[in-house]
């Protein structure tokens, strides 16, 4: 996800309290922790990008063989990934996230040009407070 040009990964929780989301249900989602794995990897996927590396993108399992499969969605496709056993068909070599991934240091707000202090649980309410938090960003870059 990317707000006011800074990427991140953000998971939103529905305020249904009946929502499957909150619930096991073995004909619904065996796998429901599969959005907090999916982005996670991302903001492990993109520190690499980042540091250099070259890797798979999170999005591409289809073009290394995988597929969503009934009940346990992409299980299978995020253990290879997260453990570097997907077969580069190329290259005849593994790819994914190598051993580095879990040893470079998490990012900070000094790695960015222009880092700008995000109110998460704050959002506007109106198209005021909208344009009033636009235009901080704007002259806090300025």
């Amino acid at each position: 996800m990317d707000l006011y040009g800074i990427g991140f990964s953000n998971i939103r929780m529905s305020n249904v309290k009946n929502d499957y989301t909150y619930q096991y249900e073995y004909r619904i989602n065996t796998f429901p922790e599969e959005v907090f794995i999916h982005e996670f990897l991302h903001t492990l996927e993109r520190n690499l990008v980042e540091d250099g590396y070259e890797i798979p993108a999170l999005h591409d399992y289809e073009k290394y063989g995988y597929k969503e499969e009934r009940l346990i969605g992409l299980k299978n496709w995020y253990e290879d990934y997260m453990n570097c056993k997907i077969l580069d068909e190329t290259t005849k070599e593994y790819v994914g996230l190598n051993e580095i991934t879990y040893t470079l240091k998490p990012v900070h707000e000094s790695d960015f040009k222009y880092s700008v202090e995000i109110e998460f649980n704050k959002e506007p309410q109106n198209i005021l407070e909208e344009i009033k938090s636009l235009a901080n960003v704007i002259l806090s870059v300025l």
